[in-house]
């Protein structure tokens, strides 16, 4: 595959073009005459790129999950190498996951979407998707359960997959009803739910 700075660039309008409008229309109502439209190139660039609007659909949730999934990542590390606690990087995925999504409003509101829905042909893919993400969450509350700093009677799986979904329903919420409320509003009180329910700190 051409994998050229160009090819990159092109690829990427088109994602952000099928996820605005799909955010919008719906998938099934959504057309690649529009999304070719919307990110400014010919209808053959889009064929070009992806065979089908199935799989640019598909490539779409791969290239958005895996930026979430590198910037929560980014996250712990750097609170780690700055002499941080796994529960201070645990801190700084929720500010990293709340500036995903407030740059990212319509993929991620496509996302929590698809997940709820079961007659799609990237069904898989999205599971695969979700445990990605869920993931790089439980590897830093499995290194804070070894280290003694949480409790070992912690359900890592399923306090992983309440952390990442805390995360995505707070901020989805705050989008919709709460817009004039600042990222480091929210962030501020998603830390304190943190730092009192899962620290008992």
């Amino acid at each position: 595959m051409d994998t050229s700075p160009r090819r990159r660039a092109t690829r990427t309008k088109l994602y952000e073009a099928a996820v605005t409008l799909i955010a919008e229309k719906g998938f099934s109502s959504t057309t690649v005459d529009e999304i070719a439209e919307r990110a400014g190139v010919a209808k053959g660039t889009v064929y070009y790129n992806f065979a089908s609007k199935n799989e640019l659909f598909e490539e779409l949730l791969r290239h958005g999950v895996g930026m979430l999934a590198q910037s929560l990542q980014q996250a712990a590390d750097t609170a780690l190498a700055d002499n941080g606690t796994r529960v201070d990087a645990l801190d700084s995925m929720i500010r990293a996951g709340l500036e995903f999504i407030d740059r990212y409003p319509a993929f991620t509101q496509l996302y929590v979407a698809e997940l709820w829905r079961t007659n799609r042909a990237w069904q898989s893919t999205l599971r695969t998707l979700r445990r990605q993400v869920v993931t790089v969450v439980e590897d830093v509350l499995r290194d804070a359960v070894a280290t003694g700093e949480l409790n070992d009677e912690i359900d890592v799986q399923l306090t992983a997959s309440a952390l990442v979904g805390m995360v995505l329903v707070a901020a989805l919420d705050w989008q919709a009803f709460q817009p004039e409320r600042s990222v480091d509003d929210i962030h501020a009180a998603l830390s304190l739910l943190l730092q009192g329910r899962v620290s008992g700190s």
